[in-house]
Order: C-alpha cells, then structure tokens, then sequence
C-alpha cells in the first residue's frame, strides 16, 4: 500500500509538504500543490482518515444542531458550512432540534458519543448553563451563550432599522411586526427592538404581534398561513405597513392580503427578511426584503469553529456580526 512517503518521493517534494498540502495547513504554493496532488493522483494514493484522526486525537466531524433544515434559511446556511468544513477536510453530522429541549439535548449527547470536535449551535431551546457544560468547542449562532462561546450573526438590530425606516419612507402611518416569541434571549429579537425605536423616532404608531413556535404542522408555510389567520387578519385593516420577521411569512401575508382583495403595495406594503433561495426564486412578487447572507454566516460559522479545534492554546476566537442590505422588490 502506497504511502505518504512515496507521494512525497513521487513529487520531489518533503513528507512535511505533502502533510501541508493533506491537511490545507501553511502556505503551499500553487505549482507545488499541483505536483503534490498530481503526484497522488498518478500511484492511487488516499489518506487514511481513521489513522491521521488516531494520530492528532480528533475525528475531524463537526455537529450541527439547527431547529429544522427544511427552513429555507437553515437549509441555505447548512450547505455554506458544509462548503467550508469539506475545504478544511472535516465531514458535518446534522441534528434537526425541531425546538424541542429534550430533543437537542440528546442529539449533543450524541455528538459526544461520536467524538466530534466541536459543534455548530443554531437550535436555542436550552438554558444557556446547559451549554456551557457541554466541554467541547462551541461556536453560537445568533445568540449570546457566555465570555467563552463566540456568536456569528448578522445585524439583527440595524437590518429591523433599515426594514422599518424603508416602510416609512415609502408612505406609511401605520406600522406592523410580525416576530417570532419575543421572551427568547436571541439576537433576531434585536430586529423587534429596532423597529419599536424606529417607530416611536418618527412619531409612528405600530404594534408587534409574536407568533408561537408550534410543531403541529410540518409545513412552515401552513404554520404561517395560520398565524396570518388567527392572530393578524383581524388587525391587518389598521396597518399600512408590515415588517415580517422572515419572507416565508411575507410571502403568507402576501398571498393572504390578494385573497383578500388588499392591493400591494398600494394598500399594503410588506417588507421580509432573509433573502434565500426560496425567496430569488419568486417572481410574482419579488418580495422587498432585508438580506442576510447565508454564504458569509456560513462561513464564519464554520472558520471560527475550525480555528477553536486547531488552535486550543489560542485566544478565544472573536464574535462577528454580518452586514445587512435592503434588496427592493415589488412589495413596498
């Protein structure tokens, strides 16, 4: 069996070259990248996995915990963090909390058993003290767990800014959020609190109506479409304006607004937040929506976790927080 010896001999290169180029570590130059993995490619050459894992005591897995992947954010954030941990050589096991405490408590034992390297926490149904009890490296996203557990998030508080001064500056008077459970300490919930402060600088009424996660439907579409009905509709005639916690639930209150024969955005200006996949693929209305970029969480996500595994003496790696933009659509 071929060795990493013989790619070294193969390329006229070192065996500590060839390590570098394996394990994507230091600077390689280009030419001698392509010798090294030309050089693989000719003798059949496939790093053993298990033993390089044996040999540094990690299993270069990471877990994701995320409350459900069908969410077209989640979905769009995962493959960004898969992209970047297949670059740095590590495999991602994915766990659906389904935002259920009992649930995403297993599922981090479960990681345990199977000695990932770290975990990846977009699921927030436990008390921030069960994190930090966890004992492998944590990197959060959207929330603040503690001094030791990074965050990555995006600009919550100036995307609700920007959301909320685009709806006034179009024409309305009257002013509407639709949010998630306000009583959760996440950092989306900054997006409530901008657009209260946004509304009372600019002496305009609003309200914010909260709508309860509820796993009676597995179909987030249906879940809104009942909120819209149950807890909105009654109220909508008073509002001009609506800012909506994420385009799925813009998109409901769209197509409930046409049924109901409220014109947008003449009647009724909607703006969303988001910007995945689900939301460029619709044409008919391009929602108005604020742009969070899954790419760039994705990737942060997934760097500062790697950075945490492979650099345990290091400083604790930096929280960040990612650029938002106004994409206008047809809906405002």
């Amino acid at each position: 069996m071929v060795n990493i010896k013989d790619v070294a001999k193969k390329a006229g290169v070192s065996v500590t070259t060839v390590s570098r180029v394996l394990n994507n570590r230091g600077y390689i130059g280009k030419e001698t990248r392509k010798k090294v993995e030309k050089a693989m490619a000719d003798i059949d050459y496939s790093p053993n996995q298990i033993a390089r894992a044996l040999q540094k005591s990690q299993s270069y897995l990471l877990g994701v915990i995320v409350p459900d992947s069908e969410h077209p954010f989640f979905a769009e954030l995962i493959k960004n963090i898969e992209i970047f941990a297949y670059k740095n050589n590590y495999k991602i096991l994915i766990c659906n909390s389904l935002d259920e405490a009992e649930k995403e408590t297993k599922y981090i034992g479960m990681l345990k058993e199977n000695r990932v390297d770290g975990i990846i926490m977009c699921s927030q149904t436990l008390d921030i003290e069960e994190y930090r009890k966890v004992k492998l490296p944590i990197v959060s996203f959207d929330r603040i767990m503690s001094n030791n557990i990074p965050y990555v998030g995006s600009d919550n508080f100036n995307g609700g800014t920007i959301a909320t001064q685009h709806l006034i500056e179009s024409g309305c008077k009257y002013l509407l959020h639709l949010s998630g459970p306000l009583d959760i300490d996440v950092l989306p919930n900054r997006r409530a609190d901008a657009f209260k402060l946004t509304c009372m600088k600019h002496d305009i009424p609003f309200k914010v109506i909260e709508q309860e996660y509820s796993r009676k439907s597995f179909s987030f579409y249906k879940n809104y479409e009942k909120f819209i009905e149950e807890q909105v509709a009654h109220e909508l005639a008073k509002y001009d304006g609506v800012f909506c916690s994420n385009d799925m639930l813009a998109y409901a209150l769209y197509i409930h607004a046409r049924k109901n024969n409220i014109h947008v955005p003449e009647q009724l200006k909607i703006v969303g937040y988001d910007y995945t996949s689900f939301t460029r693929m619709l044409q008919n209305p391009k929602l108005t929506t604020i742009k969070q970029p899954a790419d760039r969480l994705g990737r942060e996500l997934c760097s500062t976790l790697v950075k945490m595994i492979e650099d345990k003496e290091g400083d604790k790696p930096n929280n960040t927080i990612i650029d938002v933009e106004l994409i206008k659509g047809e809906t405002t």
